[in-house]
């Protein structure tokens, strides 16, 4: 429902609330990395941190036959660290550049992706983020995953999505079957849609096996106790983000992140001459950071991405601290950089994958109370990357961020 409010603007009522937008960004849901070699990225990623395979996907099979198996390997992977179908994904850079006549080759970004709270806001959001002149490359909905979307671009050509409706994978560990996917839909659908409820019916009426789904499996042995429970690794991926990136024109991002999908600014900082803006979607700090492009090489960062880093958060301090110690050992690179670059957070590190991003590491993140202030900079702790303490005080809210529903394993 829209409810116009002067002459050259609107407001949209949003579940009942009024919003400069006909959306409304709840959270980070997942985050996509194009990779030299995908077989490469799914052991480092599975095996290391521990995320779950809930899907492949054959981008080979998409080339022309003339094509195929020229430019590696063509398989693509859904990962999860919870019960979302997948909360990371891996996507094959030398195949989606051969099919994908407009590739951007200056990131290695595939998708940065928001949930809403409905359908009404994926589909009104399409229509409204059309009307203001916004690229979109593709709306509809996708198998695996099941979730209905539309994938705005920002103005340096990172791909955006917002969707509603992520598949869940529950005890039994099973992605749904291919079989359930009876319709694919590439373009937004006239509403009301009929329920998940309602589509799985049909399925099990098809007769669907419901065994010939996905479901992964521990590739390591689990031998280390965690908070009382045996895991293969001294920590559990509780959340991934925050997002960091780099643009040319910070001042363009933040314009389209805050009055285009709706963020909030938090803080902005200036470090070494280079301004940089943090927004949140929730309670926390922040979600996404932009960074100017020229901070990239001053830091050592990958030359060949606009990726700065993804964020996985683990459990607790504890874990944190045993985390870098599990990767050092198993031969990953970590670093440590300038923590004025991540107000709102504490102790941080950054594991390389083989392409040369970087995975932040942390297990606190500052919350934002209902005054919408972060802490002053004068209150936070001092954070010294050469002597990390064997624990930390409680801050006021600590432990007070998105709760990791189940058991970590």
């Amino acid at each position: 429902m829209t409810k116009h409010t002067q002459a050259d603007g609107a407001s949209f009522l949003v579940g009942g609330v009024e919003l400069p937008q006909p959306f409304k960004i709840r959270r980070l849901g997942h985050f996509g990395l194009d990779v030299h070699d995908t077989d490469v990225s799914r052991d480092f990623y599975t095996q290391n941190f521990g995320l779950r395979i809930a899907d492949p996907i054959d981008f080979g099979a998409r080339l022309p036959a003339e094509e195929r198996g020229k430019h590696g390997p063509g398989a693509g992977y859904f990962m999860r660290h919870g019960t979302d179908h997948h909360s990371f994904v891996i996507f094959p850079r030398r195949v989606r550049q051969k099919m994908l006549p407009h590739y951007n080759n200056a990131t290695s970004i595939n998708q940065i992706t928001w949930q809403v709270s409905s359908l009404r806001e994926v589909v009104q959001g399409f229509d409204w983020l059309s009307q203001k002149g916004v690229k979109i490359a593709r709306s509809g909905r996708d198998n695996p995953g099941s979730n209905w979307h539309a994938y705005p671009i920002d103005p340096a050509g990172h791909t955006n999505e917002i969707y509603y409706g992520i598949e869940q994978i529950g005890w039994d560990g099973l992605s749904k079957p291919q079989g359930m996917h009876r319709r694919n839909y590439h373009e937004t659908p006239a509403l009301p849609h009929r329920s998940e409820y309602a589509e799985t019916q049909e399925g099990y009426a098809a007769g669907v096996d419901l065994m010939s789904a996905t479901r992964a499996v521990e590739p390591m042995e689990e031998k280390y106790d965690v908070g009382g429970i045996l895991l293969a690794r001294p920590f559990k991926v509780t959340k991934v983000g925050p997002i960091r990136i780099f643009m040319e024109d910070v001042a363009a991002g933040l314009a389209f992140y805050r009055d285009v999908m709706g963020l909030t600014l938090t803080e902005e900082v200036v470090w070494n001459g280079h301004r940089c803006v943090f927004l949140r979607a929730g309670a926390e700090h922040h979600s996404l950071a932009i960074y100017p492009l020229a901070l990239r090489a001053e830091l050592g960062l990958s030359q060949h991405s606009t990726h700065f880093s993804c964020g996985f958060q683990v459990a607790d301090y504890q874990q944190l601290r045993d985390s870098l110690t599990f990767l050092r050992e198993r031969g990953v690179e970590i670093r440590k950089l300038p923590p004025e670059l991540f107000p709102g957070m504490d102790y941080t590190a950054f594991a390389i994958d083989p392409d040369g991003h970087a995975i932040q590491l942390y297990a606190y993140m500052e919350q934002i109370g209902w005054d919408g202030r972060p802490r002053p900079a004068g209150e936070r702790p001092r954070i010294d990357n050469d002597a990390w303490p064997a624990y930390v005080p409680a801050h006021s809210d600590t432990f007070a961020g998105e709760v990791f529903l189940g058991p970590w394993n």
